[in-house]
């Protein structure tokens, strides 16, 4: 074997090897979810540790839905995250597509504006989002989230969908005003279907945040009425006084997980496509 064969077969193991280390380190984890959600709870600190569940049950996955409190939490988690996403997208789209397509004086401005409300801390807000909640009287509801969320999820949209705006030819545009089209129709039925990957990237991307977010739907979430997955897990009480129940959780976070896996498989080519476009250029 030549020389370079050799060196192109090292540099082939060496790739493959540091995939296989990434790959273990990402999955691993959630492999042990799997896994801990499947073992009785009286053998998951037995020593020494077993990697697979001997005798695997499905007890902690019976518990979790047979607790009416999750089962509301999944409900609620849904509606805000896709109430989020939806408002996200209406409303982001018609302020992207002023910032990307029309020329006004300040633009610049409102862009690097925008872009300073999603470096700010979500704790940094939460005193002034708080007295906001109390005086509009929606404490306690999902719609005190969808409020929230949208601090964080709209900002991000109107700056990613801009970009897709302003890469578009403004022959399509031209055409359509020539066609006798209105603004609002060349938003709506030439531009906005053409920005497809843009709307499911960013639309996947608040679904997942507002899934998962914690703080704000502790804070402004008191029972079961409002309150969404993550709080309804963190809550979760052990059959004894100061018992964790680790399995249950585990099967828990199992549950809440598979459908951002399911989106994110279903959306996967849009999704790629929104992340690299504008990578290239012509």
């Amino acid at each position: 074997m030549s020389r370079a064969k050799r060196f192109k077969l090292l540099q082939d193991i060496l790739f493959w090897l540091i995939v296989l280390v990434i790959a273990f380190y990402t999955l691993f984890p959630f492999y042990w979810a799997i896994a801990s959600s499947l073992t009785p709870p009286s053998l998951l600190f037995n020593t020494p540790l077993k990697y697979f569940p001997t005798p695997p049950t499905l007890n902690s996955y019976i518990t979790v839905f047979s607790t009416p409190g999750f089962r509301r939490a999944l409900l609620n988690s849904a509606f805000v995250a896709g109430s989020t996403v939806i408002l996200s997208l209406l409303i982001g789209s018609f302020g992207a597509y002023a910032l990307g397509r029309l020329n006004f004086r300040g633009k610049s401005l409102i862009m690097y504006t925008i872009l300073s409300m999603t470096m700010f801390p979500a704790i940094a807000i939460l005193g002034s989002l708080f007295t906001m909640v109390r005086a509009l009287g929606i404490y306690n509801t999902p719609y005190a989230l969808i409020l929230t969320y949208m601090t964080f999820s709209l900002p991000f949209t109107v700056w990613v969908l801009s970009n897709f705006f302003k890469s578009l030819p403004l022959e399509l545009e031209q055409a359509a005003y020539v066609d006798g089209a209105t603004t609002f129709q060349t938003f709506w039925l030439i531009l906005l279907p053409l920005t497809a990957p843009g709307l499911v990237t960013t639309g996947l991307l608040a679904f997942i945040a507002a899934w998962n977010e914690f703080l704000y739907a502790l804070t402004f979430t008191l029972g079961d009425q409002a309150r969404t997955v993550p709080v309804a897990i963190a809550l979760f009480a052990g059959a004894q006084e100061f018992e964790i129940p680790w399995a249950d959780i585990m099967a828990a976070a199992v549950v809440v997980t598979v459908p951002l896996v399911v989106l994110v498989l279903v959306f996967q080519q849009r999704l790629v496509e929104g992340l690299t476009a504008g990578a290239v250029k012509g």
